[in-house]
C-alpha cells in the first residue's frame, strides 16, 4: 500500500507519540538511578553510576531476583506443559464445549490482577489450609502463564497442515511418536516464543504476587515496591527497577526475534507453494 507524503508524516509523528508516552518515563527513572542526592528530586543536579553497584551488592535484591527467576522459570514450566496440552486439545480435536474451553482458559489473563489475586489467597488459606510460600506464587502465576503459552501454541496449530500428522499416522506411527516428532518440532518455536513472554509475565508480576507470597519472602518486583519510600536510598532502589527493566527486555526480546523469523520462513514458504503451483 502506498501511501502519501501527508499520511506518512502523520503516521511517523503518531509512532514518535507513542514511543514517547512508553519510554519517556523510563527515561525519567534512569535519571533517578543516576541522581547521587540522598532524596528524590527533580531536576537531578548531577549524575552518577554509584547507585548501580550498590544495587547489585545488596543482598536482599539478590535474594529477590534469584526468587523471582525461580518462580518465574517453574511457571513457565507448568504453563508450557498445560498450555500445550490445552491447546493440542481445542486445535487438533472437535468435542461439544470446545469453544467454551478456550474461553476459560483465556479467562484469567482479562481478569484484574486483584481479583485473581484474592481468589488465590482465599483459596489456598482458607479452602486448602495452605501456608503461603513461593510455591503458592508459582502455582497463582502459572493460571495466567497458560494462557500467554496457550495462544501461542493454538495459534501455530491453527496454521499448521495436519497433513503431515496423518501422513505419519498411516504410515504406523503411534499418537506419542506423531506428537513428538512431527508436531512438536513445527511447534517449538511458537512454544519458545510463548514460554519467554510467560517468563517475562511472570518476572514483572506484583499484584497477584502481593496476595500469594509468604512473609518474609519477596520477588524483585515485591522488594523493588517495600523500599521505594524507604529514606536515603531512593537511587538503589531505582537503579534495582533500572536493572528489572533491562533483565525484562531480555526474553521480549527473543521471543519478537523467534516470532519475526518465523513470520519470514512462512512468507518464503508461501512464496515456494505458488511458484510451484504457477509452474505446475
Amino acid at each position: 500500500m502506498r501511501l502519501s507524503p501527508v499520511s506518512r508524516n502523520v503516521l511517523r509523528l503518531a509512532v514518535g507519540d507513542t514511543l514517547a508516552f512508553i519510554y519517556i518515563p523510563l527515561f525519567i527513572i534512569l535519571l533517578y538511578a543516576m541522581n547521587p542526592a540522598q532524596t528524590l528530586a527533580w531536576p537531578p543536579e548531577s549524575l552518577t553510576l554509584e547507585w548501580f553497584p550498590k544495587a547489585i551488592q545488596d543482598q536482599a535484591a539478590r535474594d529477590a531476583l534469584l526468587n523471582s527467576l525461580k518462580v518465574g522459570a517453574i511457571a513457565t514450566a507448568f504453563a508450557l506443559i498445560l498450555g500445550t496440552l490445552a491447546s493440542l486439545a481445542v486445535a487438533r480435536h472437535r468435542f461439544f464445549g470446545r469453544e467454551s474451553v478456550t474461553f476459560l482458559v483465556l479467562i484469567p489473563i482479562a481478569l484484574p490482577g486483584i481479583v485473581t489475586g484474592i481468589a488465590l489467597n482465599a483459596t489456598f488459606t482458607q479452602v486448602l489450609g495452605m501456608d503461603l510460600s513461593l510455591f503458592t506464587v508459582i502455582v497463582a502465576h502459572a493460571t495466567f502463564c497458560i494462557v500467554i503459552v496457550f495462544n501461542n501454541a493454538a495459534a501455530r496449530l491453527r496454521r499448521m497442515s495436519t497433513s503431515l500428522e496423518d501422513a505419519s499416522a498411516d504410515l504406523g506411527a503411534t499418537p506419542w511418536t506423531t506428537f513428538r516428532r512431527v508436531t512438536l518440532p513445527n511447534m517449538r518455536s511458537a512454544l519458545v516464543a510463548g514460554g519467554l513472554l510467560a517468563f517475562a509475565l511472570s518476572f514483572d508480576e506484583i499484584v497477584v504476587t502481593n496476595f500469594t507470597i509468604g512473609v518474609g519472602e519477596k520477588t524483585l518486583p515485591i522488594y523493588i515496591f517495600e523500599t521505594l519510600f524507604r529514606p536515603n536510598q531512593p537511587g538503589k532502589v531505582y537503579a534495582v527497577a533500572v536493572i528489572a527493566i533491562l533483565l525484562s527486555m531480555i526474553p521480549v526480546y527473543l521471543a519478537t526475534r523467534l516470532t519475526r523469523g518465523e513470520a519470514a520462513t512462512a512468507r518464503g514458504a508461501g512464496a515456494a507453494g505458488a511458484t510451484t503451483g504457477a509452474t505446475n
